[in-house]
């Protein structure tokens, strides 16, 4: 009988972890207005692009420094098709390992991404990336946190989830919708599939805070009422488990 009421609890429990967990259809509705492409005109005349996401309301984008190089002209495409007037680069990281940089345009009550802090972040995370490979803006691909890697002085995330040239610069969700790292490179070698790297959020929340920024950090969610119910009947059994354990005493 024990073991029952033990599967039971186990059951509810597992249940509730899923409710709790977005859709990829979620995350997607949830911050692809969030989700801009960088294009840049290059001192030679030539063109390129990347990714980068809203950070603050006040027109603070974040993206991979590498896409700015010798940039002479950067302007936004949001998610409606708007093209933004043109974006400054507004900072880039201290540390030159971070492959970071913050840019600045003139808008305002920007949609804006949340973040979580990164040190939270474990090998096997599931996690999904929303970015603009090859101009295909908002296209998601999910994946894993692969594992935690050692670049120098950074720690970056290895991740499974596909990224293409002009990703660098997108964000990466965990599966409550919110920012836990920066999509940068891919390892292209023969015979290599979806080895990729990404930066913690940390680094970026370093950078908000050195420039004044300030970021939308989750601190816990309101519980939506399905997970209310599930946790009534988890606080139901606990009750039910500790009456039978004190019958079989």
């Amino acid at each position: 009988m024990k073991k029952i009421y033990f599967l039971i609890f186990l059951f509810i429990f597992f249940c509730a972890e899923i409710i709790c967990a977005l859709s990829l259809e979620e995350i997607s509705q949830q911050n692809q207005n969030t989700v801009v492409t960088v294009n840049v005109m290059r001192e030679d005349g030539t063109t390129s692009s990347a990714t980068g996401f809203v950070i603050s309301p006040q027109g603070y984008i974040a993206t991979a420094a590498h896409s700015l190089s010798k940039a002479k002209l950067i302007n936004l495409t949001f998610s409606n098709g708007a093209i933004s007037e043109e974006a400054e680069i507004f900072a880039f990281s201290k540390n030159p390992r971070v492959d970071l940089a913050i840019l600045k345009v003139p808008v305002n009550y920007l949609p804006y991404v949340t973040f979580k802090n990164s040190n939270s972040v474990s090998a096997g995370q599931e996690i999904a990336v929303i970015g603009s490979p090859k101009r295909l803006q908002n296209t998601i691909t999910n994946g894993l946190i692969s594992q935690l890697r050692s670049a120098g002085s950074v720690t970056l995330f290895q991740i499974s989830a596909p990224i293409s040239p002009a990703s660098s610069g997108s964000p990466v969700f965990n599966y409550d919708g919110q920012v836990i790292a920066v999509a940068l490179s891919s390892l292209e070698e023969q015979n290599v599939q979806n080895i990729n790297f990404a930066i913690p959020s940390n680094y970026l929340l370093q950078m908000m805070s050195d420039n004044k920024i300030t970021p939308k950090i989750a601190t816990g969610k309101e519980p939506s009422k399905a997970q209310k119910y599930f946790q009534d009947i988890v606080d139901y059994l606990k009750k039910c488990w500790r009456i039978l354990k004190s019958k079989v005493a």
